[in-house]
């Protein structure tokens, strides 16, 4: 593993666990370059994943992509860091786990939205505001209400 610091490749592994929900493997390194200490995460991937955008363009799943989002709209809110990782996990497995290679962003989408509903609710309706394209102030008006009115 090359260092992010000073980008040699010569690391050594100091510690390593299990994350709470089994999909990943957390290791800390040492770099014997520079001494400098990081975190690498390590994850099952079952396949690869395409998402078809609302314009029909496809481009490579980013789990990377997902999980900041989902920070963004987390952000300045009380959450723990393991509930968004766990979150993330879950998301790419449900899609992983539907059989086809091919993703449409909306399912992705829901998915988020569902993930943060049980995170935190104002990160919900954060990311609905861009999700669902709000215009003006009374969208989130209505968007809250029909929440209300389901729940």
């Amino acid at each position: 593993m090359r260092c992010p610091f000073c980008g040699k490749d010569d690391t050594q592994v100091k510690d390593s666990r299990a994350s709470d929900d089994g999909g990943s493997i957390r290791r800390r390194r040492l770099c014997t370059s520079c001494g400098s200490r990081f975190t690498t995460f390590e994850r099952i991937q079952l396949r690869d994943l395409t998402v078809i955008k609302r314009n029909g363009k496809k481009i490579p799943f980013d789990r990377d992509k997902l999980l900041k989002s989902m920070l963004m709209a987390l952000r300045k809110r009380q959450t723990e860091e393991d509930a968004i990782e766990r979150a993330v996990n879950g998301i790419v497995r449900q899609l992983e786990s539907y059989g086809e290679n091919d993703i449409q962003s909306k399912l992705i989408g829901e998915l988020v939205m569902n993930a943060l509903a049980e995170i935190d609710n104002v990160a919900y309706i954060r990311y609905a505001s861009v999700y669902r394209d709000f215009r003006e102030a009374g969208d989130f008006g209505k968007f809250v209400e029909q929440e209300i009115k389901e729940q």
